[in-house]
C-alpha cells in the first residue's frame, strides 16, 4: 500500500491526521518525511527538481515484476 499521509512531529512522535488501516498492525513501514513549509516556499523549478530527484529514488527501490504479471484483484482478495 502506498499512501499519502500529513502528520505533526510533536515531543519525538508522529502525530497522523487520519488512522492507518488495521491491516498495517505490528508491519514495518517506510517513511519519505517532506516538510511542507519547505515544498511551499520553494520555486516550481525547485519542485520539478525535487520530483525529478524522487521519481529516480522510487525507481532505484521499486520492486521489478515480470513483464507478463497481472494484478487480479479476486484473487488478492481471497487472502
Amino acid at each position: 500500500m502506498n499512501k499519502v499521509l500529513q502528520a505533526t512531529y510533536l515531543n519525538g512522535s508522529l502525530l497522523l491526521d487520519e488512522k492507518l488501516d488495521t491491516a498495517l498492525e505490528g508491519k514495518k513501514l517506510t517513511l519519505i518525511l517532506v516538510e511542507d513549509a519547505d515544498i511551499a516556499s520553494q520555486s516550481e523549478v525547485d519542485l520539478e527538481e525535487h520530483k525529478r530527484q524522487f521519481f529516480e529514488w522510487s525507481q532505484r527501490y521499486a520492486a521489478k515484476l515480470p513483464p507478463d504479471y497481472k494484478f487480479d484483484r479476486e484473487e488478492a482478495h481471497e487472502r
